[in-house]
């Protein structure tokens, strides 16, 4: 080989090895970290979950909330909810149900009319929960082991699927890069994410977020690698309140 020819064979190479890094960045690179909010512009956001996210799992007011609440705290007026009935979601356009409890059918058909109607919901519906509970299996008050889906998704065009391996995984969300565990899969009709974990659905004047992973809120057991999982939360509740 001639060096001119060797030459050329080196520069493709250059090439090609800075292409790929430069695609490798930007599909790793992180969305911009949202900033608080002063407390007079935080709108309402409506919380309706299973998970011990305002109080410890005992019930006990001593801690001030999980790491995900006093987040939602930096942008939001957090106002629990107890069901999606039609006096509790009129209370806020802007929903979080994460890992809720099984909702009576006349509190579906409530929440598909709320959503279509112009409300934003970011639901959290998990088929392999791993979230650590000391209650015993059947205690009401332990959250559902995997999301009690009564057709509600089906509904909205979605299928959601348990992981064939259990584990944790890392995964994209909201411009991040985010770490889950045992985390499902979403096909059908919305905007489904590459990775299969989110589903982005535009229903009637609202929108439905749906995302196959809850345990991705418990940054304190998921550890460093969940430094940003609570930013991509923040994420996409914001793109629900642009869209």
């Amino acid at each position: 080989m001639t060096s001119a020819r060797m030459r050329a064979l080196m520069f493709a190479v250059l090439i090609v090895s800075i292409a790929a890094g430069l695609a490798y960045a930007f599909s790793h690179r992180q969305a911009e970290r949202l900033a608080p909010r002063a407390r007079a512009d935080r709108p309402t956001l409506l919380l309706l979950s299973s998970l011990p996210l305002v109080f410890a799992e005992q019930f006990s007011i001593e801690g001030g909330g999980s790491p995900a609440l006093k987040a939602l705290e930096t942008r939001y007026r957090v106002v629990p909810i107890s069901v999606a009935a039609d006096p509790e979601l009129g209370k806020g356009r802007l929903l979080l149900m994460a890992q809720p409890r099984a909702q009576p059918a006349e509190d579906l058909v409530a929440l598909d009319k709320w959503v279509r109607g112009g409300g934003r919901v970011l639901l959290l519906a998990d088929p392999m929960l791993e979230w650590p509970s000391t209650r015993p299996l059947g205690d009401p008050f332990r959250p559902p082991p995997m999301f009690a889906d009564t057709g509600l998704l089906a509904h909205w065009g979605l299928r959601l699927d348990a992981p064939d391996e259990a584990g944790p995984k890392r995964a994209r969300l909201g411009g991040y890069v985010v770490w889950t565990e045992s985390r499902g899969s979403l096909s059908g009709g919305c905007e489904i994410s590459a990775d299969r974990l989110v589903a982005h659905c535009r229903l009637g004047r609202g929108r439905a977020t749906i995302v196959a992973d809850a345990d991705f809120l418990d940054v304190e057991k998921l550890g460093k690698p969940a430094r940003d999982n609570l930013d991509a939360l923040l994420s996409e509740l914001a793109r629900l309140e642009r869209k």
